[in-house]
């Protein structure tokens, strides 16, 4: 089963996601398999800083999600995994997006 397509604020929210390189190695990566963020950040040679900035943006749009888990000596541990995600983008779908838009706000220079 194909899911739907993306509302046009999630797609733009997606894509802007996507559109960092930072954030398409950490998709990658964990794409592979799934990794708790310290192990994570010496794979991809970034501060865990970086990394937790770029996790909340690919979490909040639905990318990956994270468990918390304990490790053998009790410490707690935050895994991230990829969330499976197919996107067909094509022109119809795209205009299908721009329909469902949120309006910008009166003034605004976008």
């Amino acid at each position: 089963m194909t899911a739907p397509a993306p509302a046009g604020d999630e797609l733009v929210q997606i894509l802007a996601t996507l559109a960092n390189p930072h954030r398409l190695r950490v998709l990658a990566t964990l794409a592979r398999e799934r990794n708790y963020v310290s192990r994570l950040a010496r794979e991809l040679d970034i501060s865990r800083a970086l990394l937790q900035v770029h996790l909340r943006k690919l979490e909040a749009a639905g990318l990956v999600s994270a468990n918390l888990e304990l490790s053998p000596d009790g410490k707690a541990m935050k895994f991230y995994e990829v969330v499976p995600f197919q996107f067909h983008l094509t022109p119809e779908t795209v205009a299908n997006a721009a329909r469902t838009l949120t309006p910008p706000e009166k003034g605004s220079t976008l």
